[in-house]
This record gives structure tokens, sequence and C-alpha cells, in this order.
């Protein structure tokens, strides 16, 4: 008796695969293929956008030396006041905000890079 059930079972399961191809496939054949008129390139948010991420980038890569710079001068007077165990602190703040700056100028260079293959 439970192997009747099984086979029941299956028979209802194969059809509704069979039904679901079906579906798909007439799906597929009557599917309309769909056309941009004239893309993006040329809409404004796209043109604005381009332009945005070029002035940002571009101030970035001129901010970034000038902070790291204040910091490094901040820094360098503070670790000049501290004791031993403070020097050590300032020490890591210097050489953090140096490769802060290396990261942020390389990764708005990259930007602006990857930004004017597109121009």
């Amino acid at each position: 008796m439970k192997s009747n059930n099984a086979t029941k079972k299956t028979g209802r399961l194969l059809k509704k695969v069979q039904v679901s191809v079906a579906v798909l496939a007439a799906t597929a054949m009557t599917a309309v293929p769909a056309y941009a008129a004239d893309g993006v390139q040329g809409s404004k948010l796209v043109t604005g956008t381009e332009k945005l991420i070029g002035d940002v980038t571009t101030w970035l890569m001129v901010l970034a030396p000038v902070v790291t710079g204040l910091l490094i001068i901040y820094f360098c007077i503070r670790r000049s006041a501290a004791d031993e165990m403070d020097t050590k602190k300032w020490n890591n703040r210097i050489t953090v905000a140096i490769v802060s700056c290396i990261g942020a100028v390389l990764g708005s260079a990259t930007l602006n890079l990857i930004i004017g293959y597109y121009q």
C-alpha cells in the first residue's frame, strides 16, 4: 500500500514538473526583447555623477596630504611633551596618519583613473 501511495506522489510531481517546463518554454518563446532608446551614457544623472566623482577625487588628492601634514605637526608637538609610554602612542599615530594619507591618495587616484576610462 505504501508503494502505491509513493507512485501516486511521484506521478503528481512529474505532472507538476512537466507543466512547469511547458510554461517556462512558452514564456521564453513569447518574450519580447526590450531595447533602451539612447542608453544612459548621455543622461544628466550619469554625466553629473561622473563629474562629481572626478571633482571629489581631485579634492581628496589635494586635501589628504595637507590634513596629514597638519596632523603630523600636531602629533609631533604632543609627542615632544609626552613621557616614554605616550611617546610610543604618538609615534603610532604618526604612522597611522601617513599610511592613511597614502591609502586616501591611492584610492582617489585609482577611482579617478577608472572614471577617466568612461569619459
